[in-house]
């Protein structure tokens, strides 16, 4: 049985930034509330979809490459609106988030409320550990999943 609200990290230790998402689990680890389950997802994006299923939030953490700064904290609120797919297709992953999300809206499986965090990297190339901008990110994207499995449904900071 899923938690009532779930934070899912999506990433690849072993591609540099696409570990982003992981990286942020660790900073989070021990630190969510009660009723707040915490689940890595190094496979595709796409099996966030069952691992979402009997929440009612869902907050998301991956990489992204927009062309913005690396380190850059982006936020959506997948709610009601996709989230701009292009953004999580930079990674090593072939079905994105965006698609993943848009997936479980169609198979009537999203959660009432879901926010997405993207992490601007910078590197993708094989290897481990990330860029510095990227690690300097992963403390605020903590913070801000924090903030967001902490707030009532409604009362979230919309980016």
């Amino acid at each position: 049985m899923t938690a009532p609200c779930i934070v899912v990290a999506i990433g690849n230790a072993f591609r540099s930034d696409d570990g982003a998402g992981l990286a942020v689990a660790g900073r989070l680890r021990g630190r969510m509330p009660a009723g707040v389950e915490l689940v890595e997802c190094m496979q595709e994006p796409s099996r966030l979809i069952d691992a979402c299923e009997g929440a009612s939030v869902a907050v998301v953490v991956d990489a992204v490459a927009s062309g913005a700064v690396p380190g850059t904290l982006h936020r959506f609120d997948a709610s009601t609106d996709p989230v701009p797919a292009r953004l999580f297709r930079s990674s090593t992953h072939a079905f994105g988030v965006g698609e993943a999300i848009e997936l479980a809206r169609a198979l009537g499986r999203l959660p009432a409320r879901v926010i997405v965090y993207g992490i601007e990297g910078e590197a993708f190339g094989a290897g481990e550990g990330l860029t510095t901008p990227v690690a300097a990110a992963v403390e605020r994207a903590a913070d801000a999943v924090l903030t967001d499995v902490h707030l009532p449904e409604g009362d979230a900071q919309h980016a």
